[in-house]
């Protein structure tokens, strides 16, 4: 009964440290993102567009300033639209 235990310790710890390197190459980690305003197109927002609006694909304008999309972390200032750029804060 002992040895059937430790056979079956042996047997799981060899499993999780084969498990552990293939679990790290299945990709890179995701990237941070953030919430982007002012640049989602009408339809296309991610979620959430303010009063009147459940969530994705519920904005009613082009740019609207309570709609935002997620973008790469770092990118939203430099997004640019017909109304300037996007913005990290909600817009009237």
């Amino acid at each position: 009964m002992i040895q059937t235990t430790t056979a079956s310790a042996i047997a799981a710890i060899a499993l999780a440290a084969l498990a552990a390197p293939a679990s790290a190459a299945n990709g890179p980690a995701a990237k941070p993102m953030e919430k982007c305003f002012g640049i989602a197109q009408a339809g296309k927002n991610d979620c959430k567009a303010g009063p009147g609006t459940s969530c994705a694909g519920t904005s009613t304008r082009d740019f609207q300033g309570n709609a935002w999309k997620l973008v790469p972390a770092g990118t939203c200032l430099t997004t640019k639209t017909p109304h300037g750029h996007g913005t990290l804060d909600v817009q009237p």
